[in-house]
């Protein structure tokens, strides 16, 4: 059996963010796919992680990739 989600420890760990980072990011609709299941967080695990947009470089990027 082939699993297509990651939980947000996981996805943590990829991105090199804290797992309650990734769960407010979540909630937000800032990861693109993620699913709430109960109480947790399921997450496509072959997605990028989503640009964080605190910084001017962020916004930066986030717009080039607007365009796309």
């Amino acid at each position: 059996m082939k699993l297509d989600w990651i939980t947000p420890q996981q996805a943590a760990v990829k991105w090199g963010i804290s797992d309650r980072r990734i769960q407010t990011l979540c909630s937000n609709g800032q990861v693109d796919g993620a699913v709430r299941l109960g109480r947790g967080w399921l997450i496509p695990k072959d997605i990028p992680r989503p640009i964080d947009g605190r910084t001017k470089a962020a916004k930066d990027l986030k717009a080039a990739r607007e365009k796309r």
